[in-house]
């Protein structure tokens, strides 16, 4: 066994190998106070024949055992991954990938099991820094050492691998990855900061993870293994030269076309010529003609960008497609947007809901449950293609998730808008960055349901062609700069600031130069959408779509909660069916109350006031008789809440039998004598009539008329306008 050990932040980080999963390829346990990730890598001892991609696979498995947990539901096993694990999973995969040779196409397997965790030492950067460390002491080609980091910012300081509380106070969330030369990959999400100070927290990160990549390099010359060699398939000379001489000018007239659909079925028309053309002279070597084209078609590109500063769609660098965007584009939902730039187009959808619809989580993480939920959907026609519809895979809950972290910053709080928000994006056409143009519609559909956002938010997506020295950023990509560029680097925020990012490269690495030419040209482009967005949705609407439930909140005595509730849970549904209601119950004793009808929603607002209402003695209340006994009747004086109106506080008269005066369900008025200590109630009828004249206090009849009836009753007029 042998273990590598360095301070960071006042605490120990632990690289051990050569005692767990021995038959892995390569093995790593990683420890950071006491979160415990074991990392595997393992690879095939073959390439996989007929493809021309690199086949790895990211496993991010958690256990709830890790936080001393037993999981829910029937079978109580662990089953799909939780939305942070698919998170976790891709910031492994996308740290990675850059960093394997071209042509390797054995399969690579990376296994991140959390077997412990503190919540002050998250897993996510143990398991890109295990998955680095295990690929280099491993046989298997890799380009590294990687290492990673999370940043935060206090008062506008960075701050290395925050704890929970340091988390809560933090501006910034910024997770980091690279090698010692370069940054790899970016994920942050912030509360409207600026680039100076996301570029700070970058330069800042970058330089803990140079002195982990160190302590991996240590490691790999102990017990690191010779790398097997990755056959490159050979080129034939004359094939190549006579292809790329036939179709390069095929490709650039083919990119000249604006419109995605028409290029593409150019693209396809001379590749298949291509392919017929030369299968005849080379029969055996259909996939290097195809890989041909491919890198034909990659540099043609390229060059065009760098030397004559000319898009695929004829658009200059920092050129944005056109956009609009509608509003209240369906009746029935509580809001909605559709977003179109270029041929990218999404339909977001607001739905509000009472606070018993968060979603739960059932994770390692503290938090239990949220309330803002953002979900994407990218159905296949999207891009014109047939195909199978199926649950959200790990691009959808990827994209999701950021257009989620962008959009959370501007959203009220639960104090100040106590509803669950629920947006849905869904992508009607793809052609680059639907994850910003899902920020982008989100924000207007909030908007447009009354949600009262701080700021509008809109995104924009990067992208970057490096060919030596030369380099050029493009903004609002689309997916073909995607595909054959050098980085796609979303940037989403306000007119105030940033408030999510996320880089991914395909080179290995970039300067700091260009990343912050990147940021400058990104916080140019999106307030240019702003603006376009500005002039259809200028601010939330004043008023709550009609279609959305209104949520009244009321603030109750905590031991007021049982009136409200009743026996059984019998008053609270009383309540809901005679008024159609929503209603949840804090154990803090904050009541909500979801009602679609204002006019029944105030009625469940009264009924409950007057259930957590406190008899009062001297007060008088119109109550209903519920019980009658010989030695009196009882009155329900408000809901729940019942006095004794004893025999002799019937009336002035002496009252031989209850039932001579009143009986169930008689509504009469009462003054309520006292409460004695044990929180009884005592009422009287008497102390609100009249006492006829000439009769004594004491003395009493055993009946009463008609017109003692009325007198009295005009006793009570003339004492209450006393």
């Amino acid at each position: 066994m042998q273990s590598y050990s360095m301070e960071m932040k006042g605490r120990k980080m632990t690289m051990e190998t050569g005692r767990l999963a021995k038959q892995a390829s390569g093995a790593v346990l990683m420890r950071y106070g006491d979160t415990v990730v074991l990392v595997t890598a393992t690879v095939s001892d073959e390439p996989r024949e007929g493809i021309d991609f690199f086949p790895m696979t990211v496993d991010y498995e958690e256990r709830l055992y890790a936080v001393g947990r037993i999981p829910g539901g029937f079978i109580k096993r662990e089953g799909r991954p939780t939305e942070r694990a698919i998170l976790g999973c891709r910031l492994t995969d996308r740290s990675l990938r850059p960093l394997f040779p071209k042509g390797f196409h054995n399969s690579v397997h990376i296994v991140s099991t959390v077997l412990s965790m503190d919540q002050d030492c998250p897993p996510e950067p143990l398991s890109i820094i295990g998955a680095s460390a295990a690929l280099s002491i491993s046989k298997i080609p890799f380009a590294g050492p990687i290492a990673a980091v999370i940043v935060g910012l206090i008062d506008g300081e960075p701050v290395i691998n925050p704890t929970q509380d340091e988390t809560e106070k933090s501006e910034l969330h910024l997770m980091l990855a690279g090698t010692k030369e370069a940054v790899m990959m970016v994920e942050a999400g912030s509360k409207e900061i600026s680039r100076s100070d996301v570029l700070k927290c970058i330069k800042a990160g970058h330089q803990v993870i140079k002195e982990i990549v160190t302590v991996q390099e240590e490691m790999v010359t102990d017990v690191g293994q010779p790398k097997m060699e990755v056959n490159q398939p050979g080129q034939t000379e004359d094939l190549v030269q006579a292809v790329e001489a036939e179709i390069k000018s095929k490709i650039t007239e083919a990119l000249h076309i604006n419109e995605k659909q028409e290029r593409e079925e150019k693209l396809a028309s001379v590749k298949a010529d291509l392919v017929e053309k030369y299968l005849v002279e080379y029969p055996d070597n259909e996939s290097e003609i195809r890989k041909t084209f491919e890198n034909t078609l990659k540099s043609t590109m390229r060059e065009l960008v760098v030397t004559k500063g000319l898009r695929a769609d004829g658009r200059s660098p920092e050129e944005i497609r056109p956009i609009t965007c509608e509003v209240t584009a369906l009746p029935r939902t509580h809001g909605s947007a559709i977003f179109t730039r270029g041929q990218t187009q999404v339909l977001n959808i607001c739905t509000l809901s009472a606070l018993r619809d968060v979603q739960i989580l059932d994770g390692l993480g503290l938090e239990e449950s949220k309330r803002f939920i953002h979900h994407y959907n990218f159905p296949p026609f999207s891009v014109g293609e047939a195909g199978f519809m199926r649950g959200p895979g790990r691009r959808e809950i990827g994209h999701g998730a950021l257009a989620e972290r962008a959009l959370e910053p501007v959203v009220p709080s639960e104090d100040e808008f106590p509803y669950t928000i629920r947006l849905v994006s869904e992508v009607l056409e793809s052609n680059g960055s639907t994850s910003m143009a899902s920020v982008c519609s989100g924000s207007l559909s909030m908007m447009d349901t009354g949600v009262p956002l701080k700021r509008a938010v809109a995104g924009i997506a990067m992208g970057l062609i490096k060919e030596g020295d030369d380099v050029v950023v493009l903004s609002d990509i689309q997916g073909l700069e995607d595909f054959l560029g050098d980085m796609d680097f979303k940037v989403a925020g306000t007119e105030k600031g940033i408030t999510a990012l996320q880089m991914d490269i395909k080179i290995k690495g970039i300067s700091d130069e260009i990343l912050e030419k990147a940021l400058d040209q990104a916080d140019k482009g999106y307030k240019y959408i702003l603006g376009v967005m500005n002039e259809t949705m200028p601010a939330s609407r004043e008023e709550l779509s009609a279609n959305a439930p209104r949520m009244i909140k009321l603030q109750i005595g905590v031991d007021k909660i049982r009136d409200v509730i009743g026996p059984g849970g019998r008053m609270i549904n009383k309540i809901i069916a005679e008024t159609g209601v929503g209603i949840d119950i804090e154990p803090d004793g904050r009541v909500f109350i979801a009602a679609v009808d204002p006019e029944m929603g105030k009625k469940a607002q009264q009924i409950i006031e007057t259930l957590v209402k406190d008899v009062e003695a001297g007060e008088v209340y119109m109550g209903k008789v519920t019980r009658v006994e010989r030695y009196g009747a009882f009155v329900e004086v408000l809901p729940g809440k019942e006095g004794l109106l004893h025999i002799s506080h019937l009336d002035h008269h002496r009252v031989e039998k209850t039932e001579d005066v009143v009986n169930i369900g008689d509504s009469i008025e009462v003054k309520v004598l006292d409460i004695d200590d044990k929180g009884r109630i005592n009422l009287s009828r008497k102390a609100l009539l009249k006492r006829p004249e000439g009769m004594s206090e004491d003395k009493g009849s055993s009946s009463r008329s008609g017109s003692d009836r009325g007198g009295s009753d005009r006793g009570r007029s003339r004492n209450r306008r006393s």
